[in-house]
């Protein structure tokens, strides 16, 4: 074989190697495994809104990561952080005589403290959830169910069926948010606990009144479906 041969064997091996690696580089990284590893259900949601159509949801969620990916959180003072933790305790007291009341109430709150914590202003929902559904993925859906609950006219919601306990289980629901925005930054030091209050006064607070033992977990105040369809 010629050395000219060669030379325009390894000249044509160069240039096919160097189209697979721009092609490779146009199509990008796979997406896909990564932005549902990130998102968790929040991936899954994003899907069923574009009607199962993987490509549009992951498009969607590239564009919340590189708007909101870079976002620091800032550290919430001693005192902010107790003042939102009786608010939310106070709420949580007074969903039994006015749940509509205390569910509007945890909707504004957690609205504040994202706000405190240098999410996008409250004013700005639909901003405000798409930042914090990039870094809190696995809790946001509780801060919607229960500001689509506050947001519900009386009569609306009596037709469609949002009584009472819809609007308990968004309460819950949100409460692992709410835990999430309050409690210290590791630099801060972990000896507080973030607002798990475990008094049996607040742990009634969202069981119809009754006073609940205490179990362990995250939340120990929590009914399940049959405790509260009870109450």
């Amino acid at each position: 074989m010629s050395t000219g041969l060669i030379i325009a064997l390894i000249v044509i091996a160069a240039v096919v190697i160097i189209a697979a690696v721009m092609t490779l580089r146009a199509r990008g990284p796979r997406r896909g495994p990564s932005l549902k590893r990130r998102f968790g259900p929040e991936y899954d949601r994003a899907v069923a809104r574009h009607d199962g159509d993987a490509k549009a949801a992951e498009r969607e969620l590239t564009e919340r990561v590189q708007r909101h990916g870079d976002l620091r959180e800032r550290s919430l003072e001693p005192a902010q952080r107790e003042q939102y933790e009786a608010r939310w305790t106070a709420a949580q007291e007074r969903f039994v005589d006015s749940p509509r009341e205390a569910v509007a109430e945890a909707d504004r709150l957690l609205a504040e403290v994202a706000g405190a914590r240098g999410f996008p202003d409250g004013g700005q929902y639909e901003e405000q959830l798409a930042a914090l559904s990039v870094h809190h993925a696995h809790h946001v859906d509780g801060y919607r169910r229960v500001h689509r609950a506050a947001h519900l006219r009386a009569e609306d919601a009596r037709d469609g069926g949002q009584g009472t306990e819809d609007m308990r289980e968004a309460f819950v629901a949100a409460r692992a948010l709410f835990e999430e925005l309050v409690k210290p930054a590791r630099h801060d030091g972990g000896g507080h606990t973030g607002g798990r209050h475990d008094s049996s006064r607040e742990r009634a607070a969202l069981n119809g009144g009754r006073k609940a033992p205490a179990r362990g977990g995250h939340m120990p105040w929590a009914m399940n479906r049959r405790q509260a369809k009870e109450s």
